[in-house]
């Protein structure tokens, strides 16, 4: 039989192939060979092969096993402290109701893990600024039980501390002429800041801060969101610009985020909306053409210089509002969206405590609504068909739900309270549904927390603030509580 010389070719080819792929195998296996030998050898791979997490015969065992490292935080001035010192104020005992412990059940079961806090972004962070505001919550609580005796630890005859709105009229308030609006419970989404005024001066520049509780010694607190509008330009460009960046002690200024966009091409989305609005920075039309009974015609009058659009003008009224979506914060002006900015780790909106006003800028008001607020209680007609069943040993779990919910987001948890956890499996302790919770920095927020969770008796506590690099946190302590009520439910007591 003949062969062509194109199939000759072909189981040459072929033939090739075979003995690469042969070659690369063996190669593959000597390879894997050496590195099993290393492993063996190497005390790291020693520690490798003896992860915890590859551990099957207790998949809880490894949290009660790893001791907590030193990890050294620096405090103020030279002063250094451990993560043991902050984690034993943490877990230190209180004198609290066993009621009060069931809100919790998790939290020893997390010693451990917080120990390690090195493994996690933002994570020391998160624990240091917990034993300020668990401290700080436990020295309410007690006050507050010797002002009431020790019949509850509920708060009575105080004032709601969350307010759903707040206003303010022809502002001012700063010694140089700036202004500052309180925000006593964070910013959730939803939530929104008004801002009605005329840029003067002479040069019309001012800047928005929303701004976070700094840390005891820390000199400026956190800008979660630096809003900085320059009519005249800078340094880069002499043209009007608006220019949002963040700041921390820690990390000093962030990423610029500038509108009008340097690079049009680059247009980034926030909840489905741009960056920067593709308008800014555009010839005005609007502006500068005049109508000639026909909107295909126009006549710009000769020696006109073309305007670009811009959304704040000097001597102008602008009404501007920030509004808190679910991945960043959108600034309209006058109804109309211009720019849109994500939110940065450790920079969430419900850690807003602040808003401050500087510049040229004379303000008519200032308004935020959509605050999160906590329902008053006395009101509540339907308040014994809102509390959790408690957990029993005795009667059997079908399903276990763990929702993660943010300290000040009061409203949401209550719509879920009164829509699907009413159904019969719910309510007859066959489906058990727990809200899992950080503490928050500010302590009016924790008060909140810690009444809410007493009344309603479906939230745990996290030892460490909410911050969503943290998700990881709340997702082991959900399955730990999972696994364990399943189990054992006295294991939560």
């Amino acid at each position: 039989m003949e062969f062509s010389p194109k199939t000759i070719n072909t189981y040459w080819f072929w033939a090739k192939m075979k003995k690469w792929y042969v070659g690369i195998l063996i190669a593959s296996l000597f390879m894997l060979l050496i590195l099993m030998y290393g492993v063996m050898k190497n005390p790291v791979g020693e520690n490798y092969l003896s992860n915890p997490f590859y551990n099957t015969t207790n998949p809880l065992e490894w949290i009660n096993s790893v001791a907590p490292p030193v990890v050294q935080i620096p405090e103020t001035g030279s002063k250094v402290v451990s993560a043991n010192t902050i984690i034993s104020s943490l877990f230190q005992p209180r004198n609290i109701s066993i009621e009060e412990q069931q809100t919790m059940q998790t939290w020893n079961h997390l010693k451990h893990l917080i120990g390690n806090a090195q493994v996690l972004p933002n994570a020391v962070e998160a624990i240091k600024e917990a034993g300020l505001a668990w401290n700080s919550l436990m020295a309410s609580v007690e006050e507050e039980r010797l002002a009431y005796g020790n019949e509850s630890s509920h708060r009575r005859g105080k004032d709601k501390q969350c307010p759903h709105f707040l206003s303010k009229m022809n502002a001012t308030g700063l010694d140089d002429g700036g202004f500052k609006l309180q925000v006593p419970c964070g910013l959730t989404q939803g939530s929104s800041i008004t801002i009605i005024g005329i840029p003067n001066g002479l040069l019309g520049n001012f800047r928005i801060d929303l701004t976070g509780e700094p840390l005891p010694g820390e000199p400026d607190p956190p800008i979660i969101l630096h809003y900085n509008v320059r009519l005249h330009g800078d340094k880069i460009t002499e043209d009007p610009v608006i220019v949002q960046n963040t700041w921390t002690v820690a990390h000093d200024w962030g990423e610029e985020e500038r509108c009008p966009l340097p690079d049009p091409g680059k247009v980034k989305k926030v909840d489905e909306l741009d960056q920067c609005n593709k308008i800014v920075g555009k010839d005005d039309l609007a502006a500068s053409r005049r109508f000639n009974g026909s909107r295909k015609f126009s006549i710009v009058p000769e020696g006109s210089k073309t305007r670009t659009y811009f959304p704040f003008k000097q001597g102008h009224l602008s009404v501007a509002t920030f509004r808190v979506g679910t991945e960043g914060i959108q600034m309209t002006v006058d109804g109309k969206h211009i720019t849109s900015f994500a939110f940065r780790e450790t920079l969430e909106p419900w850690l807003v405590s602040e808003v401050r006003i500087l510049g040229d800028i004379k303000l008519v008001s200032v308004v935020a609504s959509g605050l999160p607020t906590s329902e008053d209680l006395e009101h509540i007609i339907d308040l014994e068909a809102l509390i959790s069943p408690p957990l029993h040993s005795r009667r059997s779990l079908d399903l276990f739900i763990g929702v993660f919910s943010t300290a000040n987001n009061f409203k949401r948890r209550m719509a879920v309270r009164r829509t699907w956890m009413q159904f019969p499996a719910v309510r007859s302790g066959a489906v058990a549904v727990r809200f899992f919770v950080g503490l928050h920095k500010n302590k009016m927020v924790n008060e909140e927390l810690w009444n809410e969770a007493q009344t309603y008796r479906d939230i745990q506590l996290m030892p460490f603030v909410d911050y969503y690099s943290l998700i990881t946190w709340k997702t082991v302590a959900i399955c730990i509580f999972g696994v364990r009520l399943r189990s054992s439910p006295q294991s939560l007591s």
